[in-house]
């Protein structure tokens, strides 16, 4: 979930170009509001797209600024130690306080794998999770186009670090999602979690900080879709990203077999404000 200068990775940053907003998801987003206004509250739904629209948008700005600010302090020389610390306590933080932002209203899921981990599992209908996918998406965008705005810098991007080949990054992406979506389960959406529940945000917010001082260094540390869909939009390079969408969908689909299916079982789901 880590992004930093593009002297740590192969994939390389180029400077901002002006993007036309992605038609084909405007539209289902407009198609998705009018079965709302029909099927179900609109309001209430118009409520958790906006707070997930929001909530992740300040997820991404401080996990993204975090990784200019080290970019900057360093002159852009290689991430030491000190650098990968900071900026995974930056996004476990980040996370932490975004997820309690809109747990209430939209489920606070900041993450379009734990929204697809969610759906595979039964929590969401796929209609909310499609939309909560282009919500995500579309805020990581204006974050990142924020933080070029306010700092003049160019936005680092995810991209898999030189000696690491594809099937590495793409075991290493896989597993820190699973871990993540499956903490999610495990925290926030299992019936019998009792009191655990009181703590999901802290845990998952341990989890993605544990997962980015492990991964980023070699794959990137992404976990989330969404999170490295600006910067890459932002760029224009989209050499890279295929892994970081494929990989922690992947990831967090099989959390959602494995836990929702398995141990889970046959409980119908929680309720949105019930987990994060």
């Amino acid at each position: 979930m880590a992004v930093w200068s593009a002297s740590n990775h192969a994939a390389p940053v180029h400077s901002c170009r002006s993007h036309a907003w992605p038609v084909p998801a405007v539209s289902l987003l407009a198609y998705s509001i009018l079965v709302s206004i029909i099927t179900t509250d609109f309001v209430g739904s118009l409520k958790a797209y906006l707070s997930e629209f929001i909530a992740t948008l300040l997820f991404v700005f401080a996990g993204v600024g975090s990784a200019i600010d080290c970019g900057k302090l360093t002159s852009d020389a290689a991430l030491d130690p000190v650098g990968l610390v900071a900026v995974a306590v930056a996004h476990a933080l980040a996370l932490f306080v975004g997820v309690a932002m809109a747990a209430n209203i939209s489920g606070g899921h900041l993450n379009s794998a734990v929204t697809f981990g969610l759906a595979i599992g039964g929590n969401i209908t796929i209609l909310t999770g499609i939309v909560y996918r282009i919500a995500q998406c579309l805020c990581s965008i204006v974050s990142c186009l924020l933080l070029k705005f306010v700092t003049s810098e160019s936005i680092p991007t995810h991209g898999v670090a030189s000696g690491m080949n594809g099937l590495e990054s793409v075991v290493m992406e896989i597993v820190i999602t699973f871990a993540l979506v499956y903490t999610v389960y495990a925290t926030a959406v299992d019936p019998k979690r009792s009191s655990l529940g009181t703590i999901a945000h802290i845990a998952i917010g341990f989890i993605v900080g544990a997962n980015i001082l492990a991964a980023d260094p070699f794959s990137g540390g992404s976990m989330n879709p969404a999170r490295s869909f600006g910067p890459t939009v932002v760029n224009g390079d989209f050499s890279q990203i295929w892994i970081y969408w494929v990989c922690p969908l992947v990831g967090g689909g099989l959390a959602g077999l494995i836990y929702g299916d398995i141990f889970v079982g046959s409980f119908s789901g929680a309720s949105t404000e019930d987990y994060p």
